[in-house]
């Protein structure tokens, strides 16, 4: 929670509101959940979050009518917290999803599970490599922030290396856009962080020659 809270001072209080579009009218406009700052950026890292992705069976507006279907099949993605582990909480949710179902439907349940990672604490070495990095490629100290996921590389990366300190970047930052339409880097972010990389790098050799 402190390294949250740290990392929302940098953001600013706005983080949220500046960086997703709202819908607005005349009424109103949309909002998050609430909370400051350091409150959104653990509830996308530390806490569970739900979302139904997808549903089939459902007739579009145009040709639906007043017919009962004979089945209804959804997606659902349930990110948990990086230390929860998976396979219990996935048992949890399929004993939820198909006891005391009403009416006698029946409900079957398909899924698929990985564990989260939490990085264990840096190194002196790896913590003063990434601030000289820092300051050499943007001129600023090193932060770090937490990013929920559904991508389980990390975990099978410490799970083969137990022992292994990492440290994860990536070139999704301001003017950059991913996974949709019009898909784009922000080339100058992308360069810097080469930097950075690159220095990262050559201090672990240095250190360990």
């Amino acid at each position: 929670t402190q390294a949250a809270a740290d990392t929302g001072v940098l953001l600013g209080p706005d983080w949220a509101e500046r960086n997703y579009p709202w819908v607005s009218s005349t009424c109103g406009h949309t909002t998050n959940q609430g909370g400051s700052t350091a409150e959104h950026l653990i509830d996308r890292t530390w806490r569970a979050a739900f979302e139904v992705t997808g549903a089939d069976g459902l007739p579009s507006t145009a040709s639906a009518g007043n017919v009962l279907r004979p089945h209804t099949t959804l997606s659902l993605a349930l990110r948990l917290p990086p230390t929860t582990d998976a396979n219990a909480a996935i048992a949890a949710v399929t004993r939820a999803l198909t006891s005391d179902v009403p009416y006698g439907a029946k409900v079957e349940v398909d899924t698929d599970t990985a564990d989260g990672w939490a990085a264990p604490p840096l190194s002196s070495q790896l913590a003063e490599s990434l601030e000289s990095a820092s300051m050499a490629a943007y001129g600023q100290s090193h932060r770090s922030m937490g990013e929920g996921g559904t991508i389980p590389f990390m975990a099978m990366l410490a799970t083969r290396f137990p022992n292994a300190q990492f440290a994860v970047a990536g070139v999704l930052g301001p003017g950059s856009n991913a996974h949709g339409p019009n898909e784009f880097l922000h080339l100058g972010y992308a360069e810097r962080l080469t930097v950075a990389v690159a220095h990262i790098l050559n201090n672990h050799s240095a250190a360990n020659c």
